[in-house]
């Protein structure tokens, strides 16, 4: 068994292997990350849990993400979380931009205590800071910049429904 640690600002990152995670003999490459919380996290937030995430590349060249989360209190408690997974995209000027594709979905707009609302317009554009959460999304979306040279313009979004099973 090989393991590392990687301290951070939120308490270590454990590198372990063998892992939780279910073998899939098509992804043999990936590295398992453990976050535990540390003495502080646990003042500042009662519960105890790790996270692990898988980072396992395909065989087409595609990362893949597995993440399981395991109570690991004391006492047994359930208790109720969230959490998301967030890509950033280099763009060269937000107010270029838009995204095709989430028109007139529902969402929830964390900005505003997420309150439900529902998408209008024909695209989605910037002029000030957006926090929200779409709901029964496509598999696909596009992010234009117009300001990128055409090789670099659109951007393709694609959920894999039922996790790539």
């Amino acid at each position: 068994m090989h393991m590392d640690v990687l301290e951070t600002n939120f308490g270590a990152f454990t590198l372990i292997d063998p892992s939780p995670f279910p073998t899939n003999n098509s992804n043999k490459v990936f590295v398992d990350f453990i976050l535990k919380p540390t003495e502080d996290d646990i003042k500042t937030w009662p519960h105890s849990c790790e996270f692990l995430l898988r980072v396992a590349l395909g065989s087409a060249g595609d990362l893949m993400l597995s993440s399981r989360i395991r109570n690991t209190s004391s006492d047994g408690k359930p208790f109720k979380f969230t959490f998301a997974y967030y890509t950033y995209y280099s763009v060269s000027d937000i107010s270029e931009v838009h995204v095709e594709g989430l028109e007139t979905l529902d969402y929830l707009d964390n900005m505003q205590n997420r309150k439900s609302s529902t998408e209008q317009g024909d695209a989605i554009t910037f002029e000030s800071e957006v926090d929200k959460i779409y709901l029964r999304t496509p598999t696909k979306i596009a992010i234009l910049d117009h300001e990128k040279r055409e090789e670099q313009r659109v951007f393709c979004v694609t959920r894999v429904v039922g996790g790539g099973k």
